[in-house]
């Protein structure tokens, strides 16, 4: 019996001993990202133009893709940077879709992203003024409209759904680019997904606000769809 509690005693030890070092192993991964993230340099919007924070986005979501983020500007200084003042380097309109987090998908932190989400990934007035603000006041120089793979929205517009409350308001925006492209060969919701994406971008060029930065070089207006099976964004438009 003592041996038994001595080998049971030595057995708790070490079980205990190696919960201890698997914390210790976690806590020290998470500092090192932690430490990592704080050593990526952020920029802010009025050191890059509109391609080169196209290009930070595309790159962004190339690591994400391949499964190696680095994590960027998510540090405690990060946050203390930003605490005060924000600089978005690009704005996103995207479907409020819990499967498509802009910060995630493009591998960026706190401040990078000024994110507009609604159902449709839809130019309604007030998301309209939300993206000026960003733009004009904020200086963002990119702006992107992105859609998603099997959107639900978009497929309800498609299929023409008869739906309770205000979730109708959303597919009436929509209705317009299904219209566009409802005789085009080809899967009708993905047509639509693409189309949509292409009729809000419209809609936001008859803001006098943006129409004036793009004018002057400060904006680029870009159209995107993410792919939910892969987690690739590609440029539409």
């Amino acid at each position: 019996m003592k041996h038994f509690m001595e080998r049971r005693d030595f057995l708790k030890l070490g079980m205990t001993g190696a919960f201890g070092m698997m914390l210790s192993a976690s806590d020290l991964f998470w500092r090192v990202e932690q430490a990592k993230a704080a050593e990526i340099p952020s920029s802010s919007p009025e050191s890059l133009s509109p391609d080169a924070a196209l290009q930070k986005l595309i790159e962004g979501n190339q690591r994400f893709v391949a499964h190696q983020p680095q994590y960027p500007d998510q540090s405690a200084l990060r946050l203390q940077e930003v605490a005060q003042a924000q600089h978005p380097f690009a704005t996103i309109l995207s479907c409020a879709d819990s499967r498509v987090p802009a910060e995630i998908v493009f591998d960026q932190g706190i401040g990078d992203i000024f994110d507009v989400r609604i159902a449709g990934n839809i130019a309604t007035p007030e998301a309209i003024g939300s993206i000026e603000y960003a733009v004009v006041l904020l200086a963002s120089p990119l702006l992107m409209v992105m859609g998603h793979e099997r959107c639900g929205a978009v497929t309800a517009a498609v299929q023409n759904e008869s739906l309770l409350g205000d979730i109708s308001t959303f597919v009436k925006a929509i209705k317009p680019a299904v219209e566009k492209v409802k005789s085009q060969p080809g899967d009708a919701v993905e047509n639509a997904v693409v189309a949509n994406v292409q009729h809000q971008i419209e809609r936001l060029e008859r803001s006098q606000l943006l129409t004036e930065q793009v004018r002057s070089g400060k904006l680029k207006i870009v159209g995107g769809r993410y792919d939910l099976d892969t987690g690739r964004v590609t440029i539409i438009t």
